[in-house]
């Protein structure tokens, strides 16, 4: 089976959010899909050990930021690469709850949706929730940030509980690999000198050994001795 061409099924980057009693959580997702228009429904799928699969069960209710391409990796990264149980993904940002309890950024999204969750289905490592949409709100102009646009411009990587991790991604790093690059330990992010890291001001050209000390990894924030060479 050629599973690369899970790479051609066009998806978008958001941001899921839910609540769990007064505790707020929210993921990196991209298995966010409308199935009906009248009414407006919605399926996300979610991995069942994220803590965010945890709270929408228990409070059946959640909310979907949509990301705009100009979203700083470390956001994404934030709440892709992070657990819920150990950390607050929300500290520091700008977010405002919704009316169903559950927040919704106000940064680097073009806008939200909020739904209440009117069936399960068990899809094996991950749960699907069927929601029925309660409101939609825009909260800034751009372009919304896509799967594609995420690995191929900004060089982002995915997590493995994510339902479109594959073994093809490992075997992409490998071949992108040269011994100029670096590879994260944490997160398997990839820099890539002749990129630098421009959100970090980094310029291109920069040699992985020159960055600063205090430089830390674009995608979960791992520090510079948590890097390897790239084999």
């Amino acid at each position: 089976m050629d599973t690369e061409i899970f790479r051609k099924i066009s998806y978008g980057v958001y941001i899921v959010s839910s609540r769990k009693g007064d505790r707020i959580n929210a993921q990196t997702a991209n298995a966010v899909v409308q199935i009906t228009a009248a009414p407006p429904q919605l399926v996300l799928g979610i991995c069942k050990d994220n803590f965010t699969n945890e709270c929408i069960k228990e409070s059946g209710v959640f909310a979907v930021s949509i990301l705009s391409q100009e979203t700083p990796l470390s956001l994404i990264g934030r709440f892709g690469f992070k657990s819920g149980r150990e950390v607050d993904k929300f500290a520091g940002l700008s977010y405002r709850l919704g009316n169903n309890g559950c927040p919704v950024l106000q940064e680097h999204t073009l806008g939200y949706l909020e739904g209440k969750v009117v069936k399960e289905l068990d899809a094996g490592t991950h749960t699907l929730f069927v929601g029925m949409v309660t409101d939609a709100q825009r909260v800034n102009e751009g372009e919304p940030m896509t799967y594609a646009y995420y690995h191929q411009v900004k060089r982002g990587t995915t997590p493995m509980s994510a339902p479109t991790y594959i073994e093809a991604e490992k075997k992409e790093q490998r071949e992108e690999k040269t011994m100029e690059k670096y590879t994260c330990t944490v997160c398997g992010y990839i820099y890539d000198p002749e990129q630098g890291d421009p959100d970090s001001g980094v310029a291109p050209g920069t040699p992985f050994e020159e960055l600063p000390d205090d430089w830390v990894c674009p995608m979960c924030g791992a520090t510079k001795d948590q890097f390897e060479p790239a084999e």
